[in-house]
């Protein structure tokens, strides 16, 4: 006990120490995750520890604290399935969500790190409470506050004022300062499939002010959704996923503001998807943009199913058609995704010439599952004078490829699904 009082002195004592020198702390070695199930073992911590990150970032799902209904086909309530007439989620009380966050707020693993770094964060749908909840969600003014107190936002913090949870950091000395920007996809955002807005129009304004305000050799936008890949194009009519591609205007509209505003070294990292993949998109700015998901801590894929048959959501992640991902000879399986517990973590040698970013996905030993090492001037703008995807690799989106492509992996799936109920019929 007195090891844990200690611990969670030591923590907030450090997050005022460094809430007071983000502006000369010289950031090397960050850390970032996302989907950590408060009532699942969670042993990944040590890895994360063993890194020893100065920075953590929370990419949301930070809790669970939303109910989830079981499966129910048939029936007075159907909470799945084409005749679907019940919600599979449904919100908890606040007094239910402070406790979910407190069972987070004191893994003995987590409270290791915050002993000794600077944790961040922002949030998604089941910490925002409500699975795929956007804009119209009731307790989200409540639930913004409990998500705060979690991560130990000062009492007079502009977000506690403020319509969301969207803030930004800058660690480190003029000419090497790394930039965090961290959005709210959740608190102005429409409802999915409409194409409207993601950010809402005050989010929209504030992150116009970050990215044309004073540069930054470095600057990390964290999205609790993943912001390159569109698996939804490819995935569907079998299932869809959340992503700034369901929202195409809004993705072009960040891309675009990206590229007006002449700063270079952005690159994204996000959550939620439960597997870990690096994507990239070479026609936004004047060079590529990557996006490294890492997710989750807890929370993974291929634990749906036992051990034996996991190779299944493996091939089938090769299967899936994905025009932005990154493959090379640092991913641990052809799929370059990974389906089971990972976090996210970069690395930057400042002494390196040019600088040197080393952004991987690891697992819970805190091995790399892929990778990639960029060079700092390999995201600067050096070819805005050609246009957009000119001679560059990642430019074809998910839903502009031949359908036949496109459409494989549910082509597969219905094959099968046919042949199983043809065979049925002959033996019948």
């Amino acid at each position: 006990m007195e090891r844990l009082v200690a611990a969670v002195l030591a923590a907030g004592v450090l997050q005022v120490l460094l809430a007071t020198a983000d502006d000369h702390y010289l950031l090397s070695r960050i850390a970032f995750g996302s989907c950590a199930n408060q009532s699942a073992p969670q042993p990944i911590w040590d890895a994360i520890n063993k890194f020893d990150p100065q920075v953590f970032i929370w990419l949301g799902d930070n809790i669970y604290g939303d109910i989830r209904r079981p499966f129910i086909f048939l029936g007075k309530e159907r909470t799945i399935g084409p005749w679907q007439n019940a919600p599979r989620f449904i919100p908890s009380s606040s007094s239910e969500m402070l406790s979910r966050y407190n069972s987070a707020k004191n893994v003995p693993g987590y409270l290791r790190l915050r002993a000794k770094a600077k944790v961040v964060g922002t949030w998604d749908d089941h910490d925002y409470g409500l699975n795929d909840a956007g804009k119209e969600f009731s307790a989200k003014s409540t639930n913004q506050r409990l998500l705060l107190d979690f991560l130990d936002e000062p009492q007079d913090s502009p977000r506690r004022k403020q319509a969301g949870v969207y803030t930004s950091y800058t660690f480190g000395p003029p000419g090497k300062q790394v930039k965090i920007i961290l959005l709210d996809t959740r608190y102005h955002r429409d409802p999915l499939s409409s194409d409207g807005s993601v950010l809402g129009d005050s989010q929209w304004s504030w992150l116009g002010k970050e990215l044309r305000g004073p540069p930054s050799a470095i600057t990390i936008i964290g999205s609790s959704i993943q912001v390159i890949s569109n698996l939804s194009g490819t995935t569907g009519p079998l299932f869809y996923m959340e992503s700034w591609g369901r929202f195409p205007k809004e993705r072009d509209r960040l891309f675009k503001l990206i590229n007006d505003s002449k700063r270079d070294g952005v690159f994204f990292i996000s959550g939620d998807v439960h597997f870990g993949e690096i994507t990239r998109y070479d026609c936004a700015a004047g060079y590529p943009l990557y996006d490294i998901t890492s997710s989750g801590l807890t929370q993974a894929v291929e634990k749906v199913l036992p051990s034996p048959l996991r190779f299944i959501v493996r091939f089938l992640a090769w299967f899936t058609p994905s025009t932005m991902r990154v493959k090379n000879q640092n991913c641990r399986y052809r799929s370059c995704t990974y389906g089971e517990p990972n976090f996210g973590a970069i690395q930057i040698d400042w002494d390196a010439s040019p600088v040197n970013l080393k952004i991987q996905v690891r697992d819970i030993n805190g091995l790399p599952v892929t990778g990639v090492d960029i060079s700092l001037s390999e995201l600067q703008a050096w070819n805005r004078t050609t246009k957009a995807g000119q001679d560059q690799r990642h430019c074809t989106l998910e839903v502009k490829l031949p359908w036949i492509v496109r459409y494989r992996l549910a082509i597969l799936v219905y094959s099968v699904l046919a042949c199983k109920q043809f065979l049925m019929l002959l033996v019948s």
